[in-house]
């Protein structure tokens, strides 16, 4: 037996990567097919929440969850009200013409790989 073989292990993708830039693109009072077509079809539509969609990301890295995001959309009156979740400047809670961007913190985030770079702060 070889102590130090251990078997290959997939990296995994799951659910929809939001990121920055793409909740940046939207504005208060956007109709659904305009958010659906900035952000993609939800993975969670939930028939009994018919105006909150979920969007969730996981990456997994050779077996161990790296990076884990969840961002929420809410609509009133088929109009685009606010949004809540992971992909938001850290610690801001802003309102800007009218929809809510809240702040919440991911159960993981994504840790530095093996001989990457850190970036400097600014």
């Amino acid at each position: 037996m070889l102590p130090n073989l251990t078997p290959y292990k997939v990296d995994v993708q799951q659910g929809n990567y939001i990121t920055q830039d793409m909740v940046a693109k939207l504005k208060p009072g956007m109709t659904r097919s305009q958010v659906r077509f900035i952000l993609g079809t939800p993975l969670i539509a939930d028939p009994f929440h018919a105006d909150r969609w979920d969007y969730m990301y996981q990456f997994q890295k050779r077996g161990r969850l790296t990076e884990s995001r969840h961002i929420t959309v809410v609509f009133d009156q088929d109009k685009l009200a606010r949004i809540e979740g992971d992909v938001v400047p850290a610690g801001e809670a802003k309102t800007e013409g009218g929809v809510t961007v809240q702040k919440q913190e991911p159960p993981a985030q994504r840790a530095p790989t093996e001989g990457a770079a850190t970036p400097k702060p600014q």
